[in-house]
This record gives C-alpha cells, structure tokens and sequence, in this order.
C-alpha cells in the first residue's frame, strides 16, 4: 500500500476495509504492507521515491496506491517533484506499460453526470493507455535562445512499443465486444503514422475485431457527443491522460475510475483522480475508484473474478440505494462520508 499524499490515505483505507471483508467471505489472506510515496515521502526521506518503497513494491504481489502531489510540493525541482519523480519512475521501473481504465456508467449516476441522459445511457468503455512512452518519458531540456529560453520535448515511440499495447488492446476487445478504436495524430506527428501503420499491420492477427483509427481532437468531440460507439480505445500515453479524464465525465465524476497499470511482474493499482488537499483529512473524499481499483487488482493480479465482481456489485447496489458523498450527490440522495461509504459497501457485500 502506497497511500500517498492528500485523500490517498483515506481512500487506501476504505479499499483496505472492503478488500478485508472480500478476505472473510472467500477465505482469502491478504498481508498488507505500507510504504511512502510522494510529497509524504519527500517529508521523510527527501525523494518522492525511496529506494525502500520502490523495493517493497517489487517483492508485493501487488500495489494499491492513492495519489501523490499537492502545491506543497509545486516549489520542487523536477527530480524531486512527486509527479515527475515518483509516479512516472515507479510506472517504468515496475515495467507498467499498459494502464487499463474502465469508463462504466453505473445506472444510479445517469443523472449526476452534466451530458444528456440520451447521449450516455448504456456508456461501457474500456481504455488501453500505453504508459511508459511517448512524450512523458522523452528526452527533455531547456535552454537559452535569444530573448529567453526553448524548451524541447521528444515523443519517441518504438514499433515493439506499440505492437505490445496493441495486442493486449486487440485481446481485450476479442473478450468485449468487438470493436477497437486506435486514437493517434497521424494527419501531424510521425510517431502516429508509426503507430497507426504498426495498428493496421496487427489487425490482420485479430479479424474477428472491427479496427477504427480515429484523430485524437475527433475522438474527443466523439466521447461527448456519441460516447456508445466506443467498446476498447487504444493510444498513446499524453492522449490517453487527457482523453480517460475527459471520458470521466461520462461517469458522472473522475472519482468512479479506478485503473489497472500491467506489463510487469508487479501490478499497480490507483484510482484516477489526484490528491485533491482541499478536502483531505475531512471525510469528504469519494474512495469508490479507490474500491474499483482493488477489485481490478482481484481480477488482474489475483485472478479471482468472483471478489472482483462481488466489489463491483456492491458498488452499484451502494449507488442505487441512494448514498452519495459530496461531488455526486444529487436531489434524493444521503450525502455520507469517506468511511461512511466504505462501510456501506461492506454492509452490501454481505448480502451479495
């Protein structure tokens, strides 16, 4: 467990809570070990990535994290900074280069979402993110020009890099249902002609799934304005940040995404929303990406569907019986806290 900064501790613990009940009702045994990251681990040791914490992940079977980050830590130099020097090194490093974010629309929030319930009703998409590519992990430099400074990033991306993201986008759609779109630039950036072309080329292992290439600005305006086309989206890494927070919007909050990152040995699991400091410590925090989070840790690391899906249900019977916390409450609702929340989602597991 890497709770991290902000409400990661909060959240941690309510996914902690909830994986402890799974634990009892299918006789599994979980040892939980804890470890700082982020700003947390800056106050400690000086670095957002102690060499302890990065070797107690590798030795886990797993990795469940909150967040990292906050404007307390804004002031840093970049090789300190826990976004830029934890999380991106702890992806690498643990050979993470795929992140699977599942964009679920769950019944009970169609109307806490801003988008017209026509429009998102029925929105199931899962989203493949290459991870330890691109632009995030190219080279970059500043330097002194005439009249101030040029600052240089490099998108690099290999052919073996985009065959494996695009197989295991390709597999997922096989267990979905079937259709794949491949989102790139390739009408402006050579690393997206690459992609697309090394795209086009495995299509041929995966008949039975209907490949679409589609413009990252189109697949954008797409997300809001016909989102149930889309089954498994596949791209690279600075397109998928951008377009899973985008796509978070069709779920009613950011905080209902958890995301799985796989490839290593080690998985790691987090919810995708940041540390929000503005609310930490003050139970009001939503944990259930947190939650979704550990069950795709069921799922992936464990292979145990049965929990994971037990999670999920559970998940949904909470929402559909009305408890909300703060960002998606709506009329009708009982808006509850962090722990509350967790303890109504035990409760449902018992009767699931």
């Amino acid at each position: 467990m890497l709770p991290g900064d902000g409400i990661g501790p909060e959240i941690v613990a309510e996914a902690v809570k909830v994986l402890q009940a799974c634990a009892e009702i299918f006789s599994l045994s979980f040892e939980f070990s804890e470890a700082p990251v982020g700003g947390a681990a800056v106050e400690v040791s000086g670095h957002p990535l102690p060499e302890e914490t990065l070797s107690l992940c590798q030795q886990s079977d797993a990795v469940l994290l909150g967040a990292i980050g906050g404007p307390r830590w804004d002031h840093l130099p970049v090789e300190r900074r826990p976004e830029a020097a934890a999380l991106l090194p702890l992806r690498k490093k643990l050979g993470l280069f795929a992140n699977l974010r599942p964009v679920l629309l769950y019944k009970a929030l169609i109307d806490a979402s801003p988008l017209k319930r026509g429009i998102i009703e029925g929105t199931d998409i899962l989203v493949v993110r290459e991870l330890t590519g691109g632009l995030y992990f190219g080279e970059k430099k500043r330097e002194k020009i005439p009249g101030g400074e040029r600052a240089v990033e490099t998108l690099v991306y290999t052919t073996s890099e985009i065959e494996r993201i695009g197989r295991l986008a390709f597999e997922a759609a096989q267990q979905r249902r079937g259709v794949l779109h491949s989102v790139d630039k390739a009408n402006v950036l050579e690393s997206s002609r690459l992609w697309r072309e090394t795209m086009h080329r495995l299509h041929d292992d995966y008949p039975d799934v209907q490949l679409h290439h589609m413009y990252v600005d189109n697949a954008a305006m797409q997300l809001i304005d016909q989102p149930r086309q889309f089954d498994v989206i596949v791209t690279e890494n600075m397109f998928g940040d951008i377009l899973t927070d985008q796509a978070s919007v069709l779920t009613g909050s950011i905080g209902m995404l958890g995301s799985a990152s796989i490839g290593g040995k080690v998985a790691l699991y987090e919810p995708a929303h940041g540390s929000a400091p503005d609310i930490a410590g003050q139970n009001r925090a939503n944990p259930l990406a947190t939650i979704l989070s550990a069950a795709l840790m069921l799922r992936y690391s464990f292979d145990h569907e049965a929990a994971a899906g037990v999670i999920e249900k559970a998940v949904a019977t909470v929402l559909e019986q009305g408890y909300r916390t703060a960002e998606i409450m709506q009329p009708g609702c009982r808006e509850v806290g962090t722990a509350e929340i967790g303890d109504q989602v035990v409760t449902a597991l018992a009767t699931l």
